[in-house]
């Protein structure tokens, strides 16, 4: 049997993965011989414990609080759980924030990821015949890393040229050039995805879609990057994770694959959406917090626009789709139903994140 490190698991899109595999939704891993998951996480802010408390007495389950930076430590856990996979989420990740102080994403996207590497490297080479040739680095990176779209550009995909524009995603380029390397230079058995903007549940409320809902329903102003007609594609953090375990298990060793949702929608529609299906479930009437408005679209206002905010994103997943097989379960409208309905359903998840 084989042991799975993921690092960043307790965080939006690590913990939806690390679900995905201790509910054995993800049947891709124990079809392969995966029995055992060590979740390693420095529980920084946008990292929760919480999100997987139900697991905590799990026998095939392991958390361990630390950071990648710690090759030390990083080495010990590949030895100690016999790891013979690694997916590697852990990231500084808010926009933003990295244009405040772009340090600390350098730090953690850039040299946490060349210690991961290394350590990781030694595991690797250390092993016998049969397990060195199973073993698997899988990166998860951003749509990012491309820079900006116009509205009639063709989709990102494998081959498009990376283009950073901000100091997060100049970071995870960094880290995807690095993860290239270490399969061109020592043969090490990498894969790397690079996704679209993800949404569902567990997302730490400074992203659009949780930002967005949660003030809604507190009654605060919502707030809209310049004119709102930036264009995203919109990917369920599950079917996120569907496609990591379709690339981990079937990708091809030293390549790429975009995993999208084909669902491009301005942020604008987004936001109109997210209050659309808030008057539906939970009415401004309900609401004491709306007092005197009629719909939740009300609190819309526009802000000044961020610097380098790039137009449009897009990504053609046609090459996963083909070689892995896989495509996204999820519309839109049905994935953002159910994200709605479930941060209506976890209030109390929500205000102790937000403490």
């Amino acid at each position: 049997m084989k042991s799975i490190l993921v690092t960043g698991g307790c965080g939006f899109i690590g913990s939806n993965f690390v679900r995905l595999f201790l509910q054995n939704k993800g049947s891709l891993l124990s079809e392969n011989g995966y029995d055992r998951l060590v979740n390693l996480d420095a529980l920084t802010y946008a990292g929760n414990r919480a999100n997987l408390t139900e697991f905590e007495s799990s026998e095939n389950y392991r958390f361990v609080e630390g950071d990648i930076c710690d090759q030390a430590l990083v080495s010990s856990l590949l030895d100690e759980d016999e790891v013979d996979t690694i997916v590697h989420f852990a990231a500084e990740s808010h926009v933003d924030r990295s244009i405040d102080g772009p340090e600390p994403f350098v730090q953690t996207n850039v040299m946490g990821t060349l210690r991961l590497l290394q350590a990781a490297k030694g595991r690797w080479e250390a092993l016998e015949s049969e397990r060195k040739s199973a073993f698997r680095f899988l990166h998860v990176s951003t749509d990012e890393v491309f820079g900006t779209l116009s509205p009639d550009d063709p989709a990102f995909c494998e081959t498009t040229p990376f283009a950073p524009n901000s100091p997060y995603s100049a970071s995870k380029a960094s880290s995807d050039f690095l993860v290239r390397s270490y399969f061109q230079t020592y043969g090490m058995p990498v894969v790397t995805t690079n996704c679209s903007n993800n949404y569902g549940p567990y997302q730490f409320p400074e992203k659009l879609i949780p930002l967005v809902l949660l003030n809604a329903l507190e009654g605060k102003l919502l707030p809209i990057y310049g004119d709102g007609k930036q264009i995203r594609d919109w990917l369920y953090v599950e079917d996120h994770c569907t496609g990591i375990l379709a690339a981990l298990i079937k990708g091809e060793l030293g390549e790429t694959y975009c995993i999208g949702g084909r669902s491009e929608m301005e942020n604008i529609q987004i936001v109109k959406r997210i209050c659309s299906l808030l008057d539906e479930l939970r009415s401004a009437s309900e609401n004491p917090n709306l007092e005197g408005k009629g719909s939740y679209e009300e609190l819309i206002t526009y802000v000044k626009d961020r610097p380098g905010h790039d137009r449009r994103y897009a990504i053609n997943c046609d090459r996963i789709e083909a070689e892995c097989g896989w495509s996204p379960a999820e519309t839109f409208d049905t994935g953002i139903r159910k994200t709605v309905v479930w941060y209506l359903e976890n209030q109390s998840w929500c205000r102790d994140i937000a403490e």
